[in-house]
């Protein structure tokens, strides 16, 4: 699996996976939205993203080799 998250972008998955894992402390059926909250913070875990790798988007820094 190739690495296409790079450390800005985890930050942000972080803080909106936190913030819509919130979601499950309030009342009512939109509590289970929250759940949803997994999938930022798996991508900024394992610093891959699926959808990015489908639509060929990086935001993690390549070292490029000097020929």
């Amino acid at each position: 699996m190739t690495h296409n998250v790079g450390a800005r972008d985890r930050t942000v998955r972080v803080i909106v996976g936190l913030l819509v894992l919130s979601m499950l402390f309030i009342d009512g059926n939109a509590r289970w939205f929250g759940l949803l909250g997994l999938v930022p913070l798996l991508t900024a875990l394992i610093g891959s993203c699926p959808l990015y790798s489908a639509f060929g988007l990086s935001t993690h820094p390549r070292n490029q080799s000097k020929a």
